[in-house]
């Protein structure tokens, strides 16, 4: 077919007639936005057309798609309308698949290979035009090659044509964003109906996105074909799970006139083909598939959509430096996209797993994956590129500097920038394997430690889904030894129970180890197990873990998380690799590394610190030197000679912990202390203040100095308080206080009375009625100021009278208190005049003067 005639024959689909005016607005502009919906034909049709292009001067086109799939089934719908074989004038490329000839003149691929091309060659010597098909999706990868792509042509390319497409994007303001003309193509929609759950089914169907679709979907797909006579029938889910999930479910279930395929990347030809193509005469099929199928990949013969309502997307943490794959409502945009592939044929009928309430609560677009994902592979890219800062570059959207700032700090860890944020020739190196950083490093590195098989054949596994699936569906912990994957990977390990293993996973992923052993020239050697727990620690040095108790380990971050520690034989380290964040973080694969391992491999980022603290179980200050891995404990050793003044305030920490009350003060202390408030109370400019409150606040002022050389509460216990207490008191200050707030009282018997000054009001002088005979007038301390509370006790000394005023319980109280217990305490003196009588201590026969 000669090449003037290409656009005169494409089929008839809905973007043919833009397609001129697309050809146009390219000849007299760099940039263009097109913009056209779902299934209007614009991946097949639109780079055809761009053949005939006078500025194409022989230039390939390159058009970019977000997955692998889509990029193999528009080369291959592009070559049937040639007429040809794929590799012919369209080609493709996607990971370990380059399909072109000489005469390739159309390839397309996937998003990271744009990258990979404009840092090889950043004037794309030999390429006339880029294409991002789908922009809409605004992947990370779509958004850095754009990025780039707009750099090179202002520098180097301004002949370098660029093409943005979507079906869904807000085309005008992209236009504008890159100053070039918009180009719309209506299409043509036939109507869908749109059927909705009532609130019943949806509350009574679960919470969980995975329970909740296992529990609608496999129904909805019977009723739908039950009740719609033909067409096939498209389901939309999240991921791999819920697609083995719902086909389990509708195993034996469907109709024998009925075919299941489960849409994915990892598809053979032949199987991708009959999952697209349209049903064979007198049979239907029912699809499952990812949001792959919302836009760049066209399913022929739907008429029925059922939306399971859910996508998942790639959420990073910046606070503990993790990403992880969030299973989150579809926005309105995606929605109405899943929505139209149902129209394409004739009338059809959409199916959404949700009620007409939920819809309202849907966001309209879907956050950009640069706004919320993990920029390691973007901060690395843009070292490489030259960029100091990414606002050197154009963005629709910013990369966040926080996230930008986390991926920085992780590649100098990696050695793959140096201190000043320049690309090293290892960063260099990594960019070049096509994974991702983490495992381009443990690639590099694990071929320099003589485990490069291994290391190869990690980084593969790592890369791709796991390939061990359990044969029920569960909620339960995940089997998460990486080791055991290694060993079915390597064809020694035998079935393991309750688990089937995935064979097309495990053949891709064995053919990219090969590959990865070819482009590192490591020739195929027998794999190091032991190895596994090392090299899964060299990409995730952030990640590594170290137990707490049976089932829970501390990351290096300091994040916890449940693992089934009891599979590694309770192994005290480990390296986790893929971790499932939520209210309760857990871990999906991990393999155990030795202490020996991370003190040699991680020896640079070790942090040697003496920690002196109180340990409040033993009651003692534990000195310790202590190395650390960030939150990790490698090792700790006992100070035999740490500084004392340090032991002290760790000392007087626990103590601050344990309270005042719980000091431990001696009775002649507590006395001493009450003796002080009693004095602070009366005078606060003259004598210090000893209420708790006070004391709690000033412990480092009046306890640390008596604390030097001391270590634990036992010899605490062996301290003076009270000199503790009267130490910053001057010798004056002693001899006031005894004559101010004495700590006995000499009564009229000549016995000492202690002054009990519990009450700071009211000091209480205890004592026995007999031996005050004589005494006329309550005594007074606080300088005369402050009679005390006499509590007069009976010869069984408990209190008979409560009084200040003892001269006025002679004249009346008195012969009230001897007439009820003369009777009873007989032997005891009870005269008629107190105040001539002697004071005793005794009996009338055992007197005590």
């Amino acid at each position: 077919m000669s090449r003037t005639s290409i656009l005169s024959s494409l089929p008839e689909l809905p973007v043919k007639e833009a397609l001129p005016r697309l050809v146009s607005a390219l000849e007299t502009n760099s940039r263009a936005v097109l913009e056209a919906p779902p299934g209007a034909g614009k991946t097949t049709l639109v780079p055809l057309a761009l053949l005939e292009a006078d500025w194409r001067a022989g230039g390939k086109i390159i058009m970019l798609e977000p997955r692998r799939l889509a990029a193999r089934a528009a080369a291959q719908r592009m070559s049937d309308l040639l007429g040809e074989e794929v590799g012919q004038t369209v080609g493709y490329w996607v990971r370990m698949e380059h399909i072109v000839s000489e005469k390739t003149q159309i390839e397309v691929v996937t998003e990271g290979i744009l990258t990979r091309l404009l840092q090889s060659d950043p004037a794309l010597e030999g390429i006339a035009a880029i294409i991002f098909d789908e922009f809409h999706e605004r992947s990370l990868q779509a958004d850095v090659g754009l990025a780039l792509a707009l750099d090179a042509q202002a520098v180097l390319r301004p002949d370098l044509r660029l093409l943005v497409m979507s079906a869904t994007l807000d085309a005008k303001s992209v236009a504008t964003w890159l100053e070039a003309p918009v180009v719309k193509s209506e299409g043509r929609q036939f109507p869908v109906e749109t059927k909705y759950l009532s609130p019943a089914e949806v509350a009574s169907a679960g919470h969980r996105p995975a329970e909740r679709l296992n529990n609608l979907v496999p129904k909805a797909i019977r009723q739908a074909l039950t009740q719609e006579p033909e067409g096939d029938v498209l389901v939309f889910l999240p991921g791999m799970g819920e697609m083995r999930r719902v086909a389990q479910a509708l195993e034996e279930k469907l109709p024998s006139t009925v075919d299941l395929h489960l849409l994915h990347g990892d598809l053979n030809l032949s199987q991708q083909l009959a999952a697209i193509r349209p049903a064979p005469a007198g049979r239907r099929k029912v699809v499952l598939a990812t949001s792959i199928a919302e836009t760049s990949l066209t399913i022929e013969g739907v008429k029925v959509v059922i939306d399971g309502g859910y996508a998942r997307v790639p959420k990073f943490v910046p606070r503990i430096g993790l990403t992880t794959l969030a299973t989150i409502p579809v926005s309105l945009a995606a929605a109405d996209q899943r929505r139209g592939r149902a129209g394409r044929l004739g009338p059809g009928v959409c199916y959404r797993m949700w009620s007409s309430a939920d819809q309202l609560q849907l966001a309209d677009r879907q956050t950009p994956e640069i706004c919320e994902a993990d920029l390691t592979g973007l901060a690395l890219e843009l070292s490489i590129w030259g960029a100091q800062e990414a606002t050197d570059l154009k963005w629709l959207d910013t990369p966040p500097a926080a996230a930008l700032a986390l991926a920085r700090d992780l590649l100098v860890r990696l050695e793959a920038l140096d201190q000043n944020g320049k690309a090293t020739a290892h960063g260099k190196a990594l960019a070049a394997l096509g994974l991702s950083p983490r495992l381009g490093h443990l690639v590099m590195l694990g071929h320099a430690l003589g485990l490069g098989t291994t290391a190869c054949d990690l980084a593969a596994l790592l890369s791709d889904r796991d390939i061990l699936k359990p044969l029920q569906i569960s909620w339960s912990d995940p089997l998460p030894d990486l080791s055991l994957r290694l060993e079915i990977l390597d064809g020694q390990s035998p079935p393991t129970p309750g688990y089937t293993v995935d064979a097309n996973t495990v053949r891709k992923i064995r053919e990219q180890a090969q590959n990865l052993r070819q482009r590192i020239k490591e020739k195929r050697a027998p794999i190091n197990l032991d190895a596994t727990g090392l090299l899964t620690a060299l990409a995730y040095p952030d990640r590594l873990a170290q137990r707490e108790a049976s089932g829970r380990i501390r990351l290096v971050s300091g994040q916890r998380a449940s693992l089934q520690t009891e599979l590694f034989g309770e192994a005290e380290f480990y390296a986790v690799a893929h971790l499932e964040l939520g209210n309760k973080p857990r871990v999906l694969t991990a393999a155990p590394v030795s202490k020996e391992e991370l003190l040699k491999q991680f020896s640079g980022q070790l942090e040697k610190i003496q920690e002196v603290r109180w340990d409040a179980a033993t009651e003692k200050v534990i000195a310790r030197q202590i190395t650390r891995l960030g939150a990790l404990t490698l090792e700790e050793n006992i100070l035999q000679n740490p500084d004392q003044e340090t032991v002290a305030r760790a000392l007087l920490q626990g103590l601050q912990e344990k309270g005042i009350q719980r000091l431990p003060w001696s009775e002649d202390a507590q006395k001493t202390l009450r003796r002080l408030a009693f004095l602070h109370h009366l005078l606060p400019e003259q004598w210090p203040d000893v209420s708790e409150p006070h004391l709690e606040a000033t412990m480092e002022e009046w306890l640390l100095p008596h604390l030097v050389g001391l270590r634990n509460l036992d010899q605490v216990s062996r301290l003076d308080f009270k000199e503790i207490l009267l130490a910053d008191l001057t010798w004056e200050q002693r001899q006031e206080m005894d004559r101010m707030a004495p700590s006995h009282l000499e009564v009229p018997s000549g016995s000492r009375i202690t002054l009990d000054y519990s009450d700071v009001n009211a000091p209480v002088l205890a004592v026995r009625l007999q031996e005050v005979f004589g005494m006329l007038d309550t005594p007074r301390i606080g300088g005369g100021k402050v009679p005390v509370l006499m509590h007069l006790l009976s010869p069984a000394s408990r209190p008979v009278q409560v009084t200040r005023d003892l001269r006025s319980f002679w004249s009346t109280g008195y012969f009230d208190v001897r007439k009820d217990l003369r009777g009873r305490y007989p032997k005891h003196h009870w005269p008629d005049d107190p105040l001539s009588a002697p004071p005793t201590r005794g009996t009338k026969k055992r007197p005590q003067p």
